[in-house]
């Protein structure tokens, strides 16, 4: 019997609801812009609010709420979920590790030296919203120790993505702003020493966070991860205030946010020359780097681990279920379209990316949905809410 917290069962069931509602919205999208109401539908992402366009403060702004809750999830495993154990979150972490080298290593090989090198980061992440959806689909069938090693595994590859972000999208650099907006953090973490619980000076600070990284040349969203490590978090208590926030941003972020993204990132026009670019250097990196270095990356590692003894299997999974899970993790979309706009200024090369990515994880999720379906059998209830 494996106990699992209200907090991670609410994620998990918010979260599969959230990746079948992405992959609809997907669809929408991509018929709207290959219809006669083509520019009225991009009419709608392009409308001008203060000074930017609608787009733009869905990717710079409300996808710094959905990077606030990335980090908030993985400050909940570190200290009470399945990181919070060393010997638990050996697995994850290496498995991790394999599934970000492998497939940025195979981009690099096929693009490196050209224009297109930066998009290296656009393989490395795994959609946990789809991901858990796909698995989702399995029902009973699926152990809960699986759904954890998951979840797991894809918050450890989004920080990667994360720190890629932070590292390697930056352009030009104001030192000034980006001194202020840590200067905020620091004072949000003497807040948290003091045992300050109430959230609003925390979102205060997160917004003047968010404002200056801005504009210092970081991308906004890492004030989201940066004010998640902020925000205190006690334990078990359910008054602890990250663990109210994250409560409370599940199903904006999973119903409201990650939709309207997909919505205004996901309408790609198909035209001959973008079906020609399918088949450069640039998707050639992304394809493979998806369903092949993403697979092979987590299986390999993970087996690694298990034969050298660093770490054990989950209870009730086998290898076999591991490489299903490690197709599942070849579901690139949000965090991999989210790179792609930070890493090309081209429209025909972020269009093919993203229709790269779209055609690769649908591949991806497809296969690591038949090998779960063949090699697991059905499983009584073993969840126990806490």
């Amino acid at each position: 019997m494996t106990k699992v917290s209200k907090l991670f069962n609410e994620f998990f069931i918010s979260e599969k609801a959230g990746g079948l509602l992405l992959l609809f919205c997907t669809m929408v999208s991509l018929t709207f812009a290959n219809s006669f109401l083509q520019k009225e539908y991009f009419s709608i992402w392009h409308f001008g609010i203060a000074g930017s366009s609608f787009e733009h403060w869905i990717n710079d702004g409300l996808m710094a709420v959905f990077f606030l809750l990335i980090g908030l999830e993985l400050e909940r495993e570190l200290y009470i979920g399945e990181l919070s154990k060393i010997k638990n979150a050996v697995l994850p972490f290496i498995a991790a590790v394999g599934g970000i080298i492998l497939p940025a290593g195979i981009h690099l090989a096929l693009n490196a030296g050209s224009t297109t090198q930066a998009g290296a980061g656009i393989p490395m992440a795994t959609d946990i919203a789809f991901a858990l959806g796909i698995l989702s689909l399995l029902g009973k069938w699926v152990p809960l120790t699986l759904k954890i090693f998951l979840t797991a595994f894809a918050v450890i590859d989004d920080l990667g993505a994360i720190i890629v972000i932070a590292v390697f999208y930056t352009n030009v650099l104001s030192i000034l702003n980006l001194g202020i907006a840590f200067g905020i953090f620091f004072i949000l973490l003497l807040l948290n020493r003091l045992k300050v619980y109430s959230l609003i000076p925390y979102l205060i600070g997160g917004f003047g966070m968010w404002y200056f990284i801005l504009h210092s040349g970081v991308h906004a969203t890492i004030a989201g991860v940066l004010l998640a490590f902020a925000i205190p978090f006690r334990g078990k208590e359910e008054k602890s205030p990250s663990e109210k926030l994250l409560h409370f941003l599940h199903k904006p972020v999973a119903f409201f946010i990650l939709p309207l993204f997909a919505l205004a990132n996901t309408a790609i026009v198909i035209k001959s020359d973008l079906i020609s670019n399918l088949v450069s250097a640039n998707s050639l990196g992304i394809f493979l780097g998806l369903l092949i270095g993403k697979p092979i990356g987590i299986t390999l590692f993970s087996f690694i681990a298990v034969t050298l003894g660093l770490s054990s299997l989950p209870g009730n999974v086998k290898m076999k279920e591991i490489i299903g899970v490690g197709f599942l993790g070849g579901i690139g979309f949000t965090m991999s379209i989210f790179i792609t706009l930070l890493a090309f200024n081209d429209e025909v090369l972020i269009s093919s990316s993203k229709l790269t990515i779209l055609v690769t994880s649908a591949i991806a999720a497809i296969i690591g949905f038949l090998i779960l379906h063949f090699s697991l059998k059905p499983l009584p209830d073993e969840i126990t809410i806490e």
